[in-house]
């Protein structure tokens, strides 16, 4: 199929290209010969006259025209996407269909267990994919590399539909055996500590510690985790504070000798949100999905904790 006088079908090729940009990488990718895809290029370019991908050095860039174009193609084959791949009906008893969620592993220890669970309950036949977040996982979601990202409510983009899922505050624990154990954690008590924090590998802040930059106030810090859920398990044998969403804090007091402590100042509890492409909006099979974790997440039992004064 033609659109003035492009075949429609090179930009499927153009989109791996732009994004891979590499020849060989976008032919393995679409399970084409080198010298096909090598064609396709010669096509593209004949037809954009435009290079498109130059050699530089070793590896492939790609030219101004094809880097405005990047986003457009990618856009343009999304909402192809959503269109074809949208059936009028899901019936999650009688289907194959695997979707794709962006989490982190907080929402993966403490939302997803229950969202399988009931998955499960009703006889669903559907496959989850559980795909670690990135520095900016809304742009997954407009790549159409993910169907719905669960994160908090400041990461989530303005452009795309989302609804808040719950609210999680942020507490301390320590070990019953520390000396901190049994006694009030106050802002001295914290600034003194030594604290084991998480740092995502992908070289964003965690929240809580955005949070604590905007009020002045900084942590010894003498551990770092690349995960929330391992957090209470470092401070077991130590001296050490770490702060923690409820609900990775309740979870651990039941297995873990350890003690939950309100935090000594006052700090907004995380909010999750679940996001979808606004082109998808009316899938059914993520009509039914976010049905379900919106009914997961609200089947959480929220975490009570006692007032903590102003700094």
């Amino acid at each position: 199929m033609r659109f003035k006088r492009l075949d429609l079908n090179l930009l499927v090729a153009l989109d791996n290209l732009l994004a891979l940009q590499s020849v060989s990488a976008a032919a393995a990718r679409m399970n084409m010969s080198q010298s096909a895809m090598s064609n396709a290029l010669t096509r593209l370019r004949t037809y954009f006259d435009d290079q498109l991908l130059v050699q530089v050095g070793r590896r492939m860039e790609l030219t101004p025209r094809a880097a405005s174009m990047q986003s457009a193609v990618r856009d343009i084959l999304v909402r192809i996407e959503a269109t074809i791949e949208t059936a009028p009906e899901f019936d999650p008893v009688n289907t194959d269909r695997e979707f794709s969620i962006l989490l982190s592993d907080y929402s993966l220890t403490v939302l997803m267990p229950r969202v399988i669970a009931m998955a499960e309950e009703i006889g669903a036949n559907v496959r989850f994919r559980l795909l670690p977040q990135t520095a900016h996982p809304y742009k997954l979601l407009e790549k159409g590399e993910a169907d719905l990202l669960v994160s908090p409510e400041p990461y989530a983009s303005d452009e795309h539909p989302y609804e808040r899922l719950f609210a999680d505050p942020y507490v301390c624990v320590v070990w019953k055996g520390s000396a901190l154990a049994g006694t009030e954690i106050t802002m001295d008590t914290f600034r003194n500590a030594g604290h084991a924090v998480m740092v995502p590998p992908n070289s964003a802040g965690s929240l809580e510690a955005e949070m604590m930059a905007q009020i002045g106030l900084e942590r010894r810090v003498e551990v770092k985790s690349f995960s929330f859920s391992t957090l209470p398990n470092l401070v077991v044998g130590t001296e050490r504070i770490a702060t923690v969403h409820g609900l990775v804090a309740k979870a651990a007091c039941e297995t873990l000798p350890l003690e939950m402590h309100p935090l000594p100042f006052p700090l907004e509890p995380l909010t999750q949100t679940l996001q979808w492409h606004s082109y998808r909006d009316g899938d059914p099979g993520l009509v039914w999905l976010r049905d379900l974790i919106i009914r997961a997440a609200h089947s959480l039992e929220p975490i009570e904790v006692m007032n903590t004064p102003d700094l």
